[in-house]
């Protein structure tokens, strides 16, 4: 069993444009968007970060947003809701918070004891805010205040079904998670002596395949504290027979990237060197950062892509 998992670095999705996610991130969430950049392997894209004020590991969500995308098909082999933790009470402000923004889905519940807002975002994606004890520093963002404001990662809820809940169980057994509680049809993982964003919820459901789009989950991203840790779990995943990338250089993380049983890519990214690596922290995500390879293209990429305006 693997002990160098932390827990979840980063959530990465896809949006159908730059300038509505980055409003709801940044002025409905009140979420600091940390870089600015352009996806390796199709630089015309943005790869947008929104995380808390340094962009700690286990705040961070991405985005893809290919202008136009159609939406995702929700269904078996993805995740459903990705969860953030807000302070104990601050559900109430956040459900009127919501409503002002007109946000769609809206939903109060309690899971495993803890309560949460599920909501939808623009391109209906999946989203939820769990009230925990967690004393992480928040963003105070567009007028979120401290007591309210999202502290991190709470966890991800990944749909699977029967063969693929059991296999990513197992998966989530080798690489540090146990097995907690189970409520309905959800079954919980957490790692012990991890970081804050150390939960994981697989669902077990009897329905087709969902495909990618606009609103899908990518990629789910655990955190390695160096890249000698990161090595040491890919030679334990290639020894029991997964196939994983060689360590790719993402400026501000090193990745790794292996398919799950149950059809969810996971990476495996170090929390050095960071995303103030190229920016000062006061202005992480200000501006149009590009790969070293790509900076030759950065006339034509500023001239192509979206504005953001904030």
């Amino acid at each position: 069993m693997l002990k160098q998992i932390n827990g979840l670095h980063h959530v990465t999705s896809i949006a159908s444009g730059a300038q509505g996610n980055n409003d709801f991130f940044t002025k409905t969430l009140g979420m600091r968007r940390v870089k600015k950049t352009v996806n390796f392997d199709a630089p015309d894209v943005y790869h947008l970060y929104y995380g808390d004020e340094q962009g700690t590991p286990g705040t961070v969500m991405t985005y893809f947003p290919f202008t136009g995308a159609r939406r995702g098909r929700s269904g078996a082999g993805e995740v459903s809701t990705t969860a953030f933790i807000v302070p104990k009470g601050a559900l109430p402000y956040w459900q009127a918070r919501l409503a002002t923004f007109e946000v769609p889905g809206i939903e109060t519940g309690t899971r495993f004891g803890e309560n949460f807002l599920a909501f939808r975002g623009p391109d209906g994606d999946g989203f939820a805010l769990v009230e925990t004890d967690d004393d992480r520093p928040g963003w105070t963002g567009n007028g979120v205040p401290e007591e309210a404001a999202i502290r991190g990662f709470h966890s991800t809820d990944m749909r699977l079904n029967a063969r693929g809940a059991a296999g990513t169980a197992e998966l989530l057994g080798f690489m540090g998670y146990e097995r907690e509680d189970s409520q309905g049809n959800v079954t919980r993982f957490r790692v012990p002596n991890g970081n804050a964003a150390q939960v994981i919820d697989i669902s077990e459901v009897d329905a087709p395949a969902g495909s990618q789009g606009a609103g899908s989950v990518h990629h789910v991203a655990f955190s390695v504290d160096n890249r000698e840790k990161q090595l040491e779990v890919r030679k334990a995943l290639m020894d029991t027979g997964y196939q994983v990338t060689p360590v790719i250089d993402r400026d501000y993380f090193w990745a790794i990237y292996f398919q799950t049983p149950g059809g969810v890519l996971f990476e495996v990214a170090t929390n050095e060197p960071g995303f103030d690596r190229d920016e000062d922290t006061a202005h992480l995500g200000e501006a149009l950062r590009l790969p070293r390879q790509h900076e030759h293209l950065r006339e034509a990429l500023e001239q192509h892509l979206e504005p953001i305006h904030d």
